[in-house]
């Protein structure tokens, strides 16, 4: 193969690959908006000192997860 063949077949490759991640990305996206749209009207659908209550835990929850470990 010549070197410009090589070029060319590197760069179609490095096109598909990037095409096939981007459309990961996307298809990724989609169901996590999906799944925050579905958790979100849950919460909403709960009386507001239930929502407060689970909202509080939910974020207790995460800032325990990000204090570093002693």
């Amino acid at each position: 193969m010549t070197k410009s063949k090589a070029v060319v077949t590197v760069l179609v490759l490095g096109a598909v690959a990037v095409y096939y991640a981007v459309t990961q990305v996307k298809q990724r996206k989609a169901v996590a908006d999906e799944a925050i749209g579905n958790i979100q009207a849950e919460l909403d659908g709960l009386d507001p000192l239930t929502r407060a209550a689970v909202v509080a835990k939910l974020s207790k929850d995460e800032v325990k997860g990000l204090r570093p470990s002693s």
